[in-house]
């Protein structure tokens, strides 16, 4: 019995009952103490201490060591006030960063030198003597996004968790002394994958671009195909940790509406902690079934989920991922590639009818042989049964094992391809390759 105890434990995995480790002095006080100091900074606090105390507790600026907090003092209309950005190092550009936001901030050019009236005078007018002004009472947030803000992607943000979650995606963020509103301000500049060919999904005639892991790029790449203004592209966050960013892609005047609101109601309703891959996504939004039917199917070529959309489809984009999904698919989805189009329709035809040959052999090919070598020889041609009969004398298995070694056999080899390193999978394969062909094994 242990040994068996043993087998199980090493192939299957099942959670302990027990764990064995303590909290120390943090009690279900201090946890509930927590999630009310969270509740209660939900704003921007117009006291920039407040603010600042906030953020350093938030990201634990004492022990870590890429977020890093720039204090300094900004120079607006001849007064100064206190400020402070927050990024993250390696997630910005840092040129854009001291060009584009510390240096118009803290440089002292004439505006910010002017010492006269706070207020603008909008208009004037003389009556008997008498002259009335209008003004405008001077805006500091307005200001600097008007005067002192030269990037081109900035917006106001009073709620301190989406401005943690731009952040923590690449972003960074203002936050000035009397202002209840901070400054998400955009300057990307981590390092990622440039837009390459598929190596999945590759054909002769068509386009040679993929999707990378940035989710812009594969937003733009839509964009760029599609060339048309009904596509919306909406964000949804999914993962109460992770949140990440997905993007639901559809055409307003083709799709139908109710496809769109079934595909946003399943991700916003997703309640899971992380889903960091659009294989997870694809199982978490699809219908649980006994046969294990896909119900989407997943791509890594813009044309081809252009060519869905225009057809009615919803695609989902998830950041970190080059696939994109598509919702909903049907049976002749997986039997036809992105190269039928660019061929001749007589040829794009058999390719086709070849594709369906194909997966009838792969279904039924195995249960066939079974069934006509065991129970039905009378089909077989009497040399074709001899032959048969022949090679199988020297088997010491049923045919039934023989077919079910065949079948792991094939599995085996090809996860030995896939896992192990470049050189020593392609000796594998030329290996099994060449044993096959002989007859050999």
């Amino acid at each position: 019995m242990k040994i068996i105890d043993q087998l199980k434990s090493a192939i299957a995995y099942k959670p302990p009952q027990e764990y064995n480790f303590s909290l120390g002095n943090y009690s279900k006080q201090d946890s509930t103490q927590d999630t009310i100091n969270d509740e209660k900074f939900k704003k921007v606090f117009p006291s920039l201490s407040v603010n600042l105390e906030y953020i350093k507790t938030k990201y634990n600026l004492l022990i870590n060591s890429d977020i890093i907090l720039r204090e300094f003092t900004l120079n607006a209309r001849g007064k100064q006030y206190n400020a402070f950005i927050l990024y993250v190092e390696g997630m910005v550009d840092s040129p854009t960063l001291n060009d584009f936001v510390l240096e118009p901030l803290m440089m002292r050019n004439r505006n910010n030198l002017f010492d006269g009236p706070q207020n603008k005078i909008i208009s004037e007018a003389v009556t008997n003597n008498i002259t009335v002004r209008k003004v405008k009472k001077f805006d500091l947030s307005n200001y600097i996004m008007s005067c002192l803000m030269p990037q081109n992607s900035v917006k106001q943000e009073t709620d301190l968790a989406k401005l943690i979650s731009g952040v923590n995606s690449g972003n960074c963020a203002l936050f000035v002394d009397t202002l209840n509103v901070a400054f998400d301000i955009d300057i990307k500049g981590f390092k990622q994958r440039s837009v390459e060919k598929p190596t999945n999904e590759v054909v002769i005639k068509g386009p040679h671009e993929a999707f990378v892991e940035n989710i812009r790029v594969n937003t733009s790449l839509l964009r760029r195909i599609a060339n048309n203004e009904n596509l919306i592209i909406e964000n949804i966050e999914v993962g109460s940790l992770t949140k990440t960013k997905c993007a639901v892609c559809y055409m307003h005047n083709i799709t139908n509406p109710d496809l769109v609101n079934e595909v946003k109601y399943r991700l916003n309703n997703l309640d899971v902690d992380s889903a960091l891959s659009s294989g997870e996504i694809e199982q978490l939004i699809s219908d649980s079934n006994v046969l294990g039917i896909p119900e989407v199917i997943s791509t890594e070529r813009p044309d081809k989920s252009i060519k869905y959309l225009l057809n009615g489809r919803v695609i989902i984009l998830v950041n970190g991922n080059p696939y994109a999904i598509i919702a909903p698919a049907i049976l002749i989805d997986f039997l036809t590639s992105s190269e039928d189009t660019n061929l001749r329709v007589g040829f794009a035809n058999f390719l086709r009818a070849l594709r369906f040959l194909a997966a009838f052999i792969t279904l039924l090919l195995p249960g066939l042989y079974v069934a006509m070598t065991s129970f039905h020889q009378e089909i077989l041609p009497t040399g074709l049964l001899f032959s048969i009969l022949g090679s199988r004398e020297q088997v010491p298995f049923p045919i039934i094992v023989e077919i079910l070694v065949l079948e792991i056999s094939f599995e085996l080899i090809r996860e030995a391809v896939l896992r192990v390193p470049t050189a020593i999978g392609s000796t594998i394969r030329n290996s099994w390759c060449t044993c096959a062909g002989s007859g050999s094994c």
